[in-house]
């Protein structure tokens, strides 16, 4: 019992250093919001003192500085999320559904192409994707989540899949004796059961989508819409100078709603994960 002890005291200061590890850019990203320009070249990781404290300013600056509003930008990267977190979760867990209960060769090779897409380096296919974006007229914040639905389909049809094969299939057979079609038996039976994994696969989707940088830059029409990480990267004046403090301003406005975001649902990760993993 002693050595178990002393064993898990051990895991918990393991843990809270990597966990304070892992937290340090957060919060030296937070303390150089409040700092001068100077200051932050000069010394980084130093706090906020007298001299280099500006308040609000670097957030002023950041939110009026260049020619592309910062206010358009959020409302891209809302509009983007939250279109491609939707699309994604509804056509993989009807797709999911499918799998899990026809039994056929072409349900395995469409689960099985979904699960191989997730090992498929983007780096692979961006150049493509990009021509084809562009043929195709996707490059706007409403056709994007399109590409998005390609891309994140493979996590989320495995997650949704295991799920659904540990769900009871008598419910459903009951609601086809009642008279249910399939789209009702799923939106009316199937849907509501799905509510742990399908907040679950949500965190995970709007996380990635609201902090990925590389596809927008490569798809969307950057003289007209620009994602907030974009934004950021835009943030220069002439000649490659960068305001760090507005910089390090954005980036706190641009994180900030993931994580509170993130700290709300993140009981439904671990069991969500756990059950689209486990079960089947």
């Amino acid at each position: 019992m002693r050595r178990e002890r002393i064993g898990k005291n051990i895991l918990t200061v393991l843990f809270v250093l990597i966990s304070i590890a892992y937290m340090m850019p957060i919060v030296v990203v937070l303390f150089n919001s409040f700092k001068s320009n100077a200051s932050i070249n000069t010394n980084t990781f130093a706090l906020p003192n007298a001299e280099s404290f500006v308040g609000w300013a670097n957030y002023q600056t950041g939110m009026t500085v260049g020619e592309y509003p910062f206010i358009n930008s959020v409302a891209y990267s809302f509009v983007i999320t939250i279109l491609s977190a939707a699309l994604i979760l509804i056509c993989t867990s009807m797709a999911a559904w499918y799998i899990s209960r026809v039994d056929d060769v072409f349900s395995r090779v469409v689960y099985y192409l979904c699960v191989f897409s997730m090992i498929v380096p983007f780096q692979m296919v961006m150049f493509t994707l990009a021509k084809t974006a562009n043929v195709l007229d996707l490059d706007t914040p409403w056709t994007i989540p399109v590409i998005y639905l390609g891309f994140g389909a493979g996590l989320a049809v495995f997650m949704f899949t295991g799920f659904v094969k540990g769900m009871p299939l008598a419910i459903e057979e009951a609601a086809a004796i009642d008279g249910c079609g399939p789209m009702r038996t799923f939106f009316s039976v199937v849907f509501p059961m799905l509510k742990p994994i399908f907040i679950s696969v949500g965190v995970l989707e709007i996380m990635w989508v609201w902090n990925d940088y590389l596809l927008p830059y490569l798809v969307l029409d950057r003289t007209k819409y620009k994602t907030i990480p974009i934004h950021i990267q835009y943030l220069q004046g002439s000649y490659g100078h960068v305001d760090l403090g507005a910089v390090m301003a954005l980036i706190m406005i641009s994180i900030l709603p993931i994580i509170i975001f993130y700290l709300t649902c993140q009981k439904y990760i671990v069991s969500g994960v756990m059950a689209g993993a486990v079960k089947g």
